[in-house]
């Protein structure tokens, strides 16, 4: 937190136990809705969250209230009367209102869908029958659409009236007489357009669009590709039934970096709720299964260290978790790279051989310098600093095992993405505890294998 946030935060808290109203309201007009949430739910109590809550100027209220952590919302919905919840609800955007419903019980969901009008119950049922995945959950029925014969004046009426209770009216949609979508208008161009001039002469009929089904990580990649504010999501007729705008796609991607990110630390939290707010027990079920994977997956090392004990003498023995450590690293590398293209739509399995022929390369100029290195190390620093006893043969078979190891681990880290992509599965899964197991199997026999091919 920066320091005006801090000088605002006890300013608030000033004007709130002094029960200083107006100013306390002044304030918070000037602050940051995502600030007032943070400020409410690290400062007050659950009492003094509600008192403040009805202190809201009544445009910021619905605001705030979409900001908050769902366990805060939950509780406040549950001490809020019929009036106040029916209030916030008729503020909201309905994809926010969907969205705090995902998180309720039944009993509050229940208790928000009686406080909506009709009109919001029966498009909340319409958005909540879409697939959690899709671009129907995301978007929001609340855009601007314009007919194709109308005038620029009498598009800008129009958007006054409408334009209040909706999500965005930078972009707005034409539509023809069945609700199909025929083009796309910005306010840009109808305020640089003559008042007179007809949508139909403006308007852009190439536009791109999302169908309700597509996959909601897809969706928030044309964001990235494309760079718009706001899609139109059209239904297979090509009537136009929503929006999504770039506040939704960056929730996705944030849900699927952190969703990536546990995966590949072996990690499946399940939960949204931040750190400090995930129980103990939670994040001890999240953790324990891939433990006990990795547990049990070390086994095999095991049984290649014991199968191969009275070849490796104790000095090749010191070397084990240096090759292991590199060679994991080395794997690692690779995998986390061609996931990230992979994610960024920059990998596709046409790709495959050429990702495979670029790691080899990488690997080999990776091996020779690693190999050099280790080689240098064991010979001098290791014997004459550290007194450790590495002939010229040991560390030979040191040096070129790591190096073998570590364009192995290149290839491993490279393939096993795309053969997870291949099965259907998320190429994150395989980035950990996979890659370490196998390359750590791998690379043990290799160094076994050579040491007894040369000593």
């Amino acid at each position: 937190m920066n320091e005006e946030l801090k000088v605002t935060f006890e300013k608030i808290t000033e004007y709130f136990k002094a029960r200083q109203i107006a100013p306390l309201r002044e304030l918070l007009r000037e602050t940051e809705e995502a600030d007032i949430a943070i400020y409410m739910e690290e400062e007050l109590s659950e009492k003094e969250r509600l008192q403040f809550f009805r202190l809201l100027p009544k445009e910021l209220a619905s605001d705030v209230f979409v900001e908050f952590e769902s366990d805060t919302q939950e509780t406040l919905i549950k001490l809020f009367t019929d009036k106040e919840l029916k209030e916030v609800i008729q503020d909201m955007f309905l994809d926010d209102t969907v969205d705090i419903i995902d998180e309720m019980p039944a009993n509050v969901v229940k208790r928000i869908l009686k406080n909506s009008s009709p009109e919001d119950r029966k498009l909340i049922n319409e958005l909540l029958e879409y697939p959690d995945d899709s671009a129907g959950s995301l978007m929001t029925p609340e855009f601007v659409s314009l007919s194709a014969k109308m005038t620029v004046q009498e598009a800008f009426d129009k958007i006054r009236v409408q334009g209040v209770n909706k999500e965005t009216i930078y972009t707005c949609y034409v539509t023809n007489v069945k609700k199909q979508l025929i083009g796309v208008v910005t306010v840009k161009d109808l305020l640089l357009a003559p008042s007179k001039e007809i949508i139909e002469n403006i308007m852009e009929t190439s536009f791109v669009s999302i169908e309700t089904l597509c996959d909601k990580e897809e969706v928030a990649h044309m964001f990235s590709k494309y760079g718009y504010l706001a899609f139109p999501v059209l239904d297979k007729e090509g009537c136009i039934v929503g929006i999504i705008t770039v506040d939704d796609a960056v929730e996705v991607i944030q849900e699927e970096a952190t969703e990536d990110i546990e995966k590949m630390a072996a990690i499946s939290m399940g939960s949204d709720k931040p750190y400090l707010k995930t129980s103990t027990f939670k994040l001890w079920l999240s953790r324990i299964p891939w433990l006990m994977l990795l547990m049990i997956s070390a086994t095999f090392t095991g049984i290649i260290m014991n199968n191969y004990e009275s070849v490796l003498s104790s000095v090749l023995v010191a070397c084990v978790p240096m090759l292991m450590g590199t060679s994991g690293n080395a794997g690692g590398q690779s995998s986390v790279t061609v996931i990230r293209s992979m994610s960024l739509k920059e990998l596709d399995g046409h790709d495959f051989l050429k990702v495979i022929w670029k790691e080899i390369r990488v690997g080999v100029y990776c091996a020779l310098c690693l190999g050099v290195i280790c080689f240098a190390k064991l010979m001098l620093l290791d014997n004459f600093v550290f007194g450790y006893d590495y002939t010229l043969i040991t560390s030979l078979v040191v040096s070129i095992s790591l190096s073998l190891a570590v364009i192995m681990a290149k290839l491993v880290g490279a393939i096993l993405p795309f053969l997870a992509k291949g099965l259907k599965l998320d190429p994150a899964v395989v980035a950990s505890p996979f890659i370490t197991t196998i390359v750590d199997a791998l690379s043990l026999m290799l160094y076994c294998g050579i040491a007894i091919a040369l000593l």
